[in-house]
């Protein structure tokens, strides 16, 4: 029983720590967004994402996605560290050989005139994401947490920086990122002393080999993870325009930050089932009971968040309401972000497992489904048939992931609940959309409801974070 309770307190932990550098940090980018909004109209915010989008679309294959090998082999402890991370230097100088032979292919691009943006974004996020995949794999949390806090600040100090006494617009606005990314990797590599980690007569081939084998799937599932969460705004950007492309961007913002909660719980989940060796009964209650716990709290977090859609415009709008009509596309927008979330939990089995392809197969056909979708339903419904499309992929990515992973690791997934949650989160959505009378109390109601829903099964898991044995 204590270890089963040590699972919890050790859960909590990460989570807390994560929380400080994911989440508290991250606040301060959503207080700037009056800010950055007040001196980019919607159509430079458009070019802004376009570009963000881009960057990150390329970022899987640029570093050939050892970074999701780093966080997995450098957990293993049969593997010698300073080998990871040699291996993880070699596979970053492959991945910048194949983007020089892509340069000329953004020539032809609407990026043409970014292009060197691009490269300079890309290869400095890779930079970050090895350094501090590893450093997370060394389980030197307070150092991850106060990276990311570092990372922040410095984010929001360049954005002052470029956009308003230098007045570089979209430019700036994408340089500040790079500027606090390569800063957060120098700390890194400063604190962590990764150069001693850095010994290429330790390149182990066939660790390299494996860990490639690992990571090569995760590239294109990355990509594929990308249409389905990205492709959508490209959609409306070309078929509706830059203005409702604009607000389509800024309307993530909510749903962003709701995925900032689970990420911050999800890094720390994925330490914690690595890190599980107990019997597969131990192993299938605690997950059963991390899962229900998580989709609660997410169900009730997306019921308030849609509830304050508009109050979140309000204070997020620094243009005088020239954003505000990105309401209308937050509540669809939140919902499929919850099933984004409830799929990125299934995806840490894959990650235990290193059933790398099955993460795969999963997100090809959701990105798949999510093309099509955007071609059949933006024009007859508008933006918010771009929404649509995003929710039924990642519903459809959930349902693929809840059937494959129930072979890998047996655990309750409680259909009944998730189902009921989304129902009520769609009434939610329908009354908030069309203004009905009195829906900011019927959608209070709702959200009401939902944490009645979860609140025992939430107190319980407070009960074992916090150690009672009875819990």
């Amino acid at each position: 029983m204590e270890n089963g309770l040590n699972k919890y307190k050790r859960l909590l932990a990460n989570t807390l720590l994560f929380a400080l550098s994911s989440f508290g940090s991250k606040i301060l980018v959503y207080l700037i967004m009056p800010f950055v909004t007040g001196i980019l109209s919607p159509d430079d915010y458009a070019i802004a994402t376009n570009i963000q989008d881009t960057c990150q679309l390329l970022l899987p294959l640029a570093c050939i996605g050892i970074s999701n090998a780093v966080i997995r082999f450098g957990l293993d402890s049969a593997c010698s560290k300073r080998s990871v991370f040699t291996c993880g230097v070699v596979a970053l100088g492959i991945g910048a050989v194949l983007m020089a032979l892509l340069y000329p292919a953004l020539q032809e691009s609407a990026l043409d005139g970014y292009r060197w943006l691009v490269y300079l974004y890309i290869f400095v996020s890779c930079g970050r994401n090895l350094c501090s995949q590893f450093v997370r794999s060394r389980q030197y949390t307070r150092l991850y947490a106060a990276d990311g806090i570092l990372n922040t600040l410095l984010l929001v100090v360049f954005y002052i920086l470029f956009l308003k006494p230098l007045q570089l617009g979209v430019t700036g606005y994408i340089l500040a990122t790079v500027a606090a990314d390569f800063c957060s990797m120098l700390f890194l590599i400063t604190i962590a002393d990764l150069q001693r980690y850095l010994d290429f007569s330790r390149f182990d081939k066939k660790l390299f080999i494996s860990m490639v084998k690992y990571s090569l799937p995760l590239v294109p599932a990355s990509m594929c993870w990308w249409v389905t969460n990205a492709s959508d705004k490209k959609f409306v950007l070309y078929m509706l325009g830059s203005n409702a492309s604009g607000l389509y961007a800024f309307a993530y913002k909510i749903p962003n930050l709701l995925m900032l909660v689970s990420t911050l719980f999800t890094e720390a989940w994925q330490l914690s089932a690595i890190a599980d060796s107990g019997s597969g009964k131990e192993r299938s209650i605690f997950f059963s009971r991390v899962f229900r716990s998580y989709t609660g709290l997410l169900s009730v977090a997306s019921g308030g968040m849609i509830l304050l859609c508009q109050l979140f415009v309000r204070i997020l709008d620094g243009s005088g309401g020239e954003f505000f009509n990105a309401w209308r596309y937050m509540p669809i927008l939140i919902i499929a972000t919850m099933y984004s979330c409830f799929s990125g939990y299934l995806s840490s089995i894959y990650m235990v497992t290193k059933k790398s392809n099955l993460n795969l197969v999963t997100s090809l056909i959701g990105a798949v489904l999510n093309l099509i979708l955007n071609a059949l339903l933006i024009r007859p419904f508008g933006v918010n048939g771009a929404a649509v499309a995003t929710l039924i992929s990642y519903q459809v990515i959930f349902l693929l992931r809840a059937q494959s992973t129930e072979k890998l690791i047996l655990f309750r997934m409680y259909p009944s609940r998730i189902i009921l949650f989304t129902v009520m989160l769609l009434a939610e959505t329908v009354l908030m959309l069309l203004e009905a009378p009195g829906w900011p109390y019927l959608c209070g109601g709702i959200v009401l409801l939902l944490i009645l829903f979860n609140l025992a099964a939430l107190m319980t898991t407070v009960k074992r974070l916090l150690g009672n044995k009875r819990a």
